[in-house]
């Protein structure tokens, strides 16, 4: 877990139905009597992943307490583009799949019959941050020796990333 995912666990876990106290809706969802808290906390936490815990506790009541909303780079500005509590929790969902990793194939360790190294990001709605692209990308290169292609996806569009050991490129397909 990320630190900032530690802290909105905690906050998720302090406002969930595992306090001691639940209300009457916790009590008809998730058959909790009270009392209970400390007991369902430990339990919770042996028995739930990141992403379990997620799918069974968060609920609309805990996403407007947060104030939480996803929210997307339109142009030069970043604006919230949606309020839904089960695209909320799906989305908390989907970023810890795979650890948040994205997904890299080899796509062909002989490009252009050259020996370039070309990758494919298994584009699943999540971009790839564009900073650790061009930072990692010569990484590869160096342990490659030849040139190292990323094909990825930028704002719904393909795009081809690409390092040569001297300079970066990046063409949309």
């Amino acid at each position: 877990m990320q630190p900032r995912m530690y802290a909105f666990a905690f906050s998720m876990t302090c406002r969930a139905n595992i306090r001691d106290q639940p209300t009457q809706e916790e009590r008809e969802r998730f058959g909790r009597q009270g009392g209970e808290g400390r007991k369902k906390i430990f339990e919770v936490r042996e028995y739930d992943s990141d992403l379990s815990f997620i799918r069974n506790y968060m609920t609309k009541k805990l996403c407007d307490e947060l104030d939480l909303y996803i929210f997307e780079k339109k142009g030069p500005e970043w604006k919230i583009t949606d309020k839904s509590w089960e695209h909320i929790r799906d989305q908390l969902v989907y970023s810890r799949v795979n650890g948040g990793f994205p997904y890299i194939v080899v796509d062909n360790g002989d490009f252009e019959r050259n020996g370039e190294l070309y990758l494919k990001h298994m584009y699943e709605g999540m971009e790839l941050d564009l900073k650790y692209v061009e930072r990692t990308i010569p990484y590869i290169q160096q342990l490659w020796g030849k040139t190292v292609h990323l094909e990825s996806v930028i704002e719904a569009k393909p795009v081809l990333f690409s390092y040569d050991g001297k300079k970066h490129n990046r063409k949309f397909l």
